[in-house]
C-alpha cells in the first residue's frame, strides 16, 4: 500500500474520538483515515493518544500486512497543496480574558497561590475562560510572531486543581467551539510567545497546568507546554532551535520522551531530565505524577531542576 497516504483523523470535535479497542478509553483513540477519500480503515486501525498509560498503535501498514488479502480500492495518493495555516481572531481571543469570569483553575490557583501571582500568570501566559463548560479555561498558543494557533479548552476541578476526565475526559478547541469552517489547526508551543526577546534556558512540560505552576516555582527558565508527545514534531520544534532546552517528562514517560528528543534533535543543548524517575514512588508511578505535583507537594529547593 506504499501507493496510498493514510493519516490520523484530524480533530473536529468529540465525534472524531473513539474508544480505544485496547484500554477501553472512551474519546481517546484517534482512527486512520484515507487521504483521498476521507473513509477510516478497519475500526481497530489507529492510535490511543494516552500514549503512556496505553501506548496502542496499530498502523495501516501493520493492518495490511496481517490482512493482506485486503483491497481498498482508491486512487494512488497525490499530496494536495498544503493549506495555509488558520488564525482565531483578536476579538474572540480578548474576549475570553475579561476579568471576574468563573474560571476553576484559576479559582484553584488563587487559592494555591494566592491573587498576585496568579494575575502575573493570566498576563503572562493570557490564560482565558470558556463558557462552552462551566468554569472551563482556555489555553491560548500564541507564536513568536504574535499569532494566535487556536485555544485548548479543559475543565479543572477548583478543589484539587486536576482535570475533569469522567465521565468523559473534557477537553475541545476553540475553533471546533466556534464551529469556524476549513480551520486548519497547525499548533505551536503553549507559552511558544515568550521565546520573543528571551534568552533564557527553555522548560518543557507537557501539561499546560504544569507549565503554569513550574515557572512559579522556577523563574530561571521560560516554561512551555508540548500538549502531548504525540503532537511535538519537526517543524513545532523549530522555534527550539539554537536554545539549551531541558524537557521534564511525567514519571514513566522519561523513556519515550528521549526517544522523541533524539528523533527530533535540533542541537546537543537538549536535556531529558530524569529527576521524577530518581524520586518516585511506587504510589507515584501508579498515579502518573508529573512535575507540577511534585512542585506542590515538595518545592523546587527539593526538586534540584539544576541536577543534570
Amino acid at each position: 500500500m506504499e501507493n496510498y497516504q493514510f493519516l490520523l483523523e484530524p480533530y473536529k470535535g468529540m465525534k472524531t474520538r473513539y474508544t480505544c479497542p485496547s484500554c477501553g478509553e472512551k474519546h481517546a483513540f484517534t482512527r486512520y483515515i484515507n487521504a483521498e477519500t476521507g473513509e477510516h480503515l478497519a475500526d481497530d486501525v489507529g492510535r490511543c493518544n494516552r500514549e503512556i498509560k496505553c501506548g496502542y498503535h496499530y498502523t495501516p501498514r501493520q493492518y495490511f500486512q496481517d490482512n493482506p488479502t485486503d483491497t481498498i480500492k482508491v486512487r494512488p495518493y497525490k499530496p494536495l497543496p498544503e493549506k495555509p495555516v488558520s488564525y482565531i481572531d483578536n476579538d474572540v481571543f480578548l474576549a475570553s480574558l475579561k476579568p471576574n469570569q468563573p474560571n476553576n483553575l484559576l479559582a484553584f490557583l488563587r487559592h494555591t497561590f494566592g491573587e498576585v501571582r496568579t494575575n502575573l500568570l493570566i498576563k503572562r501566559y493570557f490564560i482565558g475562560t470558556s463558557k462552552h463548560w462551566a468554569g472551563a479555561t482556555v489555553f491560548w498558543q500564541i507564536d513568536t510572531r504574535r499569532r494566535i494557533r487556536s485555544g485548548k479548552i479543559m475543565l479543572y476541578n477548583t478543589a484539587t486543581g486536576k482535570r475533569i476526565k469522567e465521565p468523559v475526559s473534557l477537553i475541545s478547541w476553540v475553533h471546533s467551539v466556534l464551529n469556524l469552517p476549513d480551520f486548519n489547526l497547525k499548533q505551536c508551543f503553549f507559552g511558544e510567545h515568550l521565546l520573543i526577546n528571551n534568552t533564557k534556558p527553555v522548560a518543557i512540560v507537557e501539561s499546560e497546568k504544569t507549565a503554569l505552576i513550574a515557572s512559579l516555582y522556577e523563574p530561571r527558565f521560560t516554561w512551555l507546554a508540548a500538549g502531548s508527545l504525540n503532537s511535538l514534531s519537526a517543524d513545532k520544534c523549530r522555534v527550539l532551535q539554537g536554545r539549551k532546552v531541558y524537557f521534564f517528562p511525567d514519571v514513566n514517560a522519561y523513556d519515550k520522551w528521549q526517544a522523541k528528543t533524539q528523533e527530533l534533535w535540533w542541537g546537543r543543548q537538549w536535556v531529558v531530565s530524569d529527576v521524577l524517575e530518581k524520586i518516585a514512588t511506587e504510589q507515584d508511578r501508579n498515579s502518573g505524577l508529573d512535575l507540577a505535583d511534585y512542585l506542590l507537594r515538595s518545592g523546587t529547593e527539593k526538586v534540584g531542576l539544576y541536577r543534570q
